[in-house]
């Protein structure tokens, strides 16, 4: 969501929002502690608070395109959690139905192409998580790419999600849970083993075993980086410390991303100049990254051809320009 939006939309209701989110914008956060997620958490719900209406979805899923094509995007996999607006919008089937509708209309506005991964809450009861997952997968072929598993990791037994996770599976959806940043390769080892991820929101703890980072590679499961949420949530302590180099000498799948830009203030092409002026990448780096994250993605094919293709040609040019353009 757009900062001007969510002020717009508070103003219009009546909502008060938390200096953290009006002057004090972007907040300061930190989640290396449980009080430190429930913050960040609150900040979160408070933002969501303010979509009341089916015209607020559509606005913020239309906006999302355009500022991801502004940003060079070419293919966006949107996030959601059907259960935490299905209470104001008729059910989670109804809900899931509008957001689709919105993807289709802001696809055909932007020429973004879009899809929809659909995530279970890991604070609420495995059997929701059954609930979403056969939600998607009735969906599959239809706008619904991925099934994930989003909110602290730290809460809750991952293994009793297995249920769900199998259910999307078998639809042949793309598994896509939360792991390896606030805990450690622990977690992502029970991340493959339990819920055979495809890929993993974060992973970047996994650079602290070798041994793990070796099977990583081998099973060509991707890793979404977000470098400024993970300094903003005290995972590492600045930029420099974000262990991209040992990840892409290991060999791992990187695909670059920007979390939630509202909370942290950072959009996608931030991310690689700040993991360029951190770890000194060169032209040849960035490129690559950007393809990985294609690579990464459930982008229909021709989509994938024709990126992979303006990469190459943003690589050719003398000197590139600005980050290349990228796919997730």
């Amino acid at each position: 969501m757009r900062h001007s939006t969510l002020l717009e939309l508070a103003e219009r209701d009546g909502i008060a929002l938390p200096d953290s989110l009006v002057e004090e914008w972007p907040p300061r956060l930190s989640a290396a502690d449980e009080k430190g997620w429930f913050r960040f958490q609150r900040l979160y719900d408070v933002a969501r608070s303010v979509l009341r209406t089916e015209a607020d979805v559509r606005r913020l899923v239309l906006e999302a395109a355009q500022d991801d094509v502004a940003d060079g995007g070419r293919w966006l996999e949107i996030q959601v959690d059907p259960s935490g607006y299905a209470a104001r919008f008729g059910g989670v089937t109804a809900f899931t139905d509008l957001v689709l509708d919105a993807v289709r209309e802001a696809a055909e506005s932007t020429g973004l192409g879009i899809a929809l991964v659909i995530a279970a809450n890991r604070t609420r009861h495995p059997l929701d998580a059954r609930t979403l997952a056969r939600l998607a997968a009735q969906y599959t072929g239809r706008g619904v790419v991925g099934f994930g598993l989003s909110n602290d990791e730290r809460r809750g037994e991952t293994e009793d999600f297995a249920p769900a996770f199998a259910i999307a599976e078998r639809a042949g959806l793309a598994l896509v849970p939360h792991g390896g940043e606030l805990r450690g390769p622990d977690h992502v080892r029970t991340c493959l083993d339990t819920l055979h991820a495809d890929r993993l929101g974060h992973g970047v703890r996994s650079a602290e075993d070798l041994v793990l980072l070796e099977q990583l590679v081998e099973r060509g499961v991707a890793l979404e980086v977000c470098p400024v949420s993970n300094v903003a949530l005290g995972v590492y302590s600045d930029l420099s410390s974000v262990p991209l180099p040992t990840l892409l000498e290991a060999g791992a799948t990187v695909a670059l991303g920007a979390d939630d830009p509202l909370l942290f203030g950072s959009r996608l092409t931030a991310q690689y100049a700040t993991m360029r002026a951190a770890h000194d990448l060169d032209d040849v780096q960035l490129a690559e990254l950007a393809r990985m994250s294609v690579r990464a993605s459930r982008a229909p094919s021709d989509v994938r051809a024709a990126v992979l293709a303006d990469i190459d040609a943003w690589l050719d040019l003398d000197p590139p320009l600005d980050p290349p353009l990228d796919g997730v």
